[in-house]
This record gives C-alpha cells, structure tokens and sequence, in this order.
C-alpha cells in the first residue's frame, strides 16, 4: 500500500498543470476566427480590385491619346489625366471596405447568436471583452490593412501597365511618375485610412455592434431607425435639424486630418494636418462614444444567449 501511495502521489505531483493562455494569443485567435468565419472581409476588396484592373486594361487602349491632349491643355490638365483612374480606383476599394465594415458589424454577434454557435465560444477561455474587441478591430484596423495593401497592389500594377503602354507607343513614362507621386500619394492614403476611416468612423462602427449584440432580429433596420426617428422627432418638434447635420458631419467629417486643395483625399497636392485633427474635439468626443457603446456591448454579449 505504501509503494502504490507513493506512485499516486509521484504521479500527481507530476502532473502537468493547465496551460496559461496569454490574453494576446486569445485575441490573435479571435480576429483568426473573425476572419475565417467572415471571408468578404478580404474576398470582396479583391474582387473590386480584379474589376478595376480590367476596366483599366480595357481603357488603356486610348491612354496614349488622353496624355497627349492633356500634355497640350497644361501641366494641370495632364496631372489631372493622370490622377484620376488612380484615385478612382482608391475611392472605389475605399467605398467598398466601408460597405463591408458596416455589414460585418451589423453581422458580427447578432449572427453567432441566431445560427446558436454563441453556445460553443462562450465554452472556449475567451472573455466577452476579447471577443468584442477582436470583432471591433476588423473595421477599425484589419480592413484599413486590407483596403491599403488592395490599394498599393491593385495602382502599382496599373501603373506599371500605363508605363509599358507609354513606352511601347514611343513616349517617355517620366512624366508619368512625376505627376502621381505615388509614394507620397500611398503615405496620404495610409494617413487618410487611419484619421478617417478607422479614428473618426468609430462612434459608427461600436454603434452597429451594439445594435448586433443588442437586437433579436432585423439587426439592420434597427441600426438606421433610431437616427432616423430622432432626427425626424427633432424636426417635427423644434424645427431644426442639428441631430441629422452631426450624423451627417461624422459620415462626411474628418476633414481636420488634412487641407485639401485639390480633389480627393490623396491628392499629392494635399497637405496632412495630424495636429489639427488630433486637437479636434470631435474625434475625442466619437472615441469617447465608441469606448461607451463597446462597453455596453460587452455587457449584452455577457447577458444575451442565443435567439
């Protein structure tokens, strides 16, 4: 009996104890699940960019005729030749990544709960905070990632397409490269990405999760019809419209990040202006609303079972 106690206890002392899972490797795996589970994130940004690839291969044909003419109007006219399937091509992806952070928010906890799978991931050692978190950081940080690289890729090639159309015709590419600054254009697009579509859009994004942890069905419509019910209240009750002018100022704002002389966003004839946008007291007041709302995510998540 003693022998046997004594392997037991041997045994016992040395059994392996549970491994300790940091909370960084658990949020690493959470945004790995968001993004298996949720494949338009990056399958729907390429999809736009091969389409705009081929309408610029298409178009090309008469790109040669189009810097010619514009080379005899002026060096403005030809620079903005050059910019604009370039920046079309930006605003493009752009638009289409905010489609998909707004989907995938509306989508995020409203869906684990309807198909039940809530159940199974509240099993696993991941805390309601690393989950919500992890679901916020896809439209605030991963699909800005994805929108920047699709972005890079998809205007380097159209560019290396436009200078071999260039030299194969006999004209000289340089002018090309000197009018798109492409570096600095890629540096105010990375810059435009993060001041505006991550920092200043967050108040949109933790509203939309709060909507998904929060409703039992049509999540979607109950995400557009309080804005619009406050708004319409508000006209019909004071005849003023200051609740529809400052969601109109958070969906079209953000001009702060940068004085824009020209056109678009990543104009190199813009100029950055992070300290103005820092100091704006909108982007703190948005990120004090998104710190709110995600909070109160966590909560409803924590409380909320499947539908």
């Amino acid at each position: 009996m003693s022998s046997s106690s004594t392997q037991i206890s041997g045994f016992e002392s040395h059994t392996a104890a549970p491994a300790v899972i940091s909370p960084l490797r658990t949020f690493y795996w959470s945004i790995r699940r968001e993004l298996w589970e949720h494949r338009s994130i990056y399958i729907a940004p390429l999809i736009v960019a091969g389409l705009t690839l081929i309408g610029f291969l298409l178009g090309s044909a008469h790109l040669v005729a189009k810097v010619r003419s514009a080379e005899s109007l002026g060096a403005m006219q030809l620079q903005q030749a050059v910019e604009r399937p370039y920046s079309f091509a930006a605003m493009f992806l752009m638009g289409i990544a905010f489609l998909v952070s707004i989907f995938y928010c509306v989508e995020a906890l409203h869906g684990e709960r309807r198909d039940r799978s809530i159940l199974f991931w509240k099993s696993l050692p991941v805390s309601d905070l690393t989950a919500v978190l992890a679901k916020a950081s896809i439209p605030i940080v991963v699909l800005q990632l994805v929108s920047f690289a699709t972005i890079v890729v998809t205007q380097l090639v159209m560019l290396l397409v436009s200078t071999a159309v260039l030299r194969a015709s006999g004209m000289s590419a340089a002018p090309l490269w000197e009018q798109l600054s492409i570096f600095r254009t890629w540096l105010l697009l990375l810059y435009h990405l993060v001041a505006v579509h991550a920092l200043w859009y967050a108040p949109i994004y933790a509203w939309l999760l709060f909507v998904s942890a929060w409703s039992r069905r049509a999540a979607f419509l109950w995400a557009i019809l309080p804005p619009f019910a406050i708004g319409g209240l508000e006209k019909i009750a004071f005849n003023s419209s200051r609740f529809a002018g400052l969601l109109w100022h958070r969906l079209t704002g953000g001009m702060e990040a940068m004085i824009m002389p020209g056109t678009l966003p990543m104009s190199p004839m813009n100029h950055a202006t992070p300290g103005r946008f820092v100091t704006s007291p909108g982007l703190w007041i948005g990120l004090a609303v998104a710190a709110g709302l995600l909070a109160a995510t966590v909560r409803l998540r924590r409380l909320r079972g499947p539908l």
